[in-house]
């Protein structure tokens, strides 16, 4: 039998969802890939949650999207704080009556060997890139079942793809987060609810200017590369929100990618 073993990037849900008409909901909302997306989601017909911690940001942004006919929601958020995530998601089905799909974009890059990494800008990178996306789809899974179902889509980093110094911790952090994705998958399949990634390669965004630590070292190792805009990581999610398929990479061949 041909095609693709279970699992793989090529499989595909039987029953897509619909991202015109749907309720997505963005954690790092507020600026680069996350803003990007919900521009895109509600030009495709979305409704749009916008979750962050910079309020004037997510202000400004379901301002903008409202001003084009857009329907837009601002709930200012922390991800790592549990208790805000679930009040976050339950302001958006009041305000929306559900949700269907969630983006789990809110992340921060770490620069450091791991000889020198210091163990506290470790664990402040896992809690916002593994822990935060974990309590997100343990607040949203219940949602999107007592809807019928709907898509997670998680956003990695094509870092996990190669071996390059100084990355090892942003990678690890990125790397758990897809084995979650994977077995998350595999554990809400029955319930309907699908769970991708998403692995963009360098980006156009705040990463550098936001990142934990190793502003100098990461800007070095990036220098000369050519960066895609956020629109393409976008344009990606909602893709492969339609399409139901695991895994998604942007990253060039010469990257270890299959872009």
């Amino acid at each position: 039998m041909g095609g693709a073993p279970p699992g793989t990037a090529l499989e595909q849900q039987e029953d897509p969802v619909q991202v015109d008409g749907a309720v997505v909901v963005i954690t790092g909302a507020s600026s680069g890939i996350g803003a990007a997306t919900a521009r895109a989601a509600a030009g495709a017909g979305a409704r749009v949650a916008l979750l962050a911690r910079r309020r004037d940001r997510i202000d400004a942004l379901a301002q903008e999207l409202g001003s084009v006919g857009g329907e837009a929601l601002a709930v200012r958020c922390d991800v790592t704080d549990q208790a805000q995530v679930h009040a976050a998601l339950q302001q958006v089905v009041s305000t929306f009556g559900r949700i269907d799909v969630v983006v789990n974009n809110a992340g921060q890059g770490l620069q450091a060997t791991v000889e020198q990494v210091d163990l506290a800008d470790a664990r402040a990178v896992f809690e916002l890139n593994v822990l935060a996306p974990l309590a997100v789809m343990q607040a949203a899974a219940p949602l999107l079942r007592a809807t019928g179902g709907g898509s997670i889509v998680n956003i990695s980093s094509g870092t996990t793809l190669a071996a390059a110094p100084g990355t090892g911790s942003y990678a690890a952090s990125k790397a758990a987060l897809e084995k979650l994705s994977a077995i998350a998958r595999a554990e809400l399949a029955p319930d309907a609810i699908t769970v991708s990634c998403v692995l963009p390669f360098a980006t156009a965004t705040e990463f550098m200017t936001s990142i934990r630590a190793g502003r100098e070292a990461a800007e070095e190792m990036t220098a000369g590369a050519q960066f895609d805009p956020p629109e393409r990581v976008a344009e990606a999610v909602l893709d492969i929100v339609r399409s139901g398929a695991e895994q998604v990479d942007l990253v060039p061949r010469a990257y270890g990618g299959s872009a």
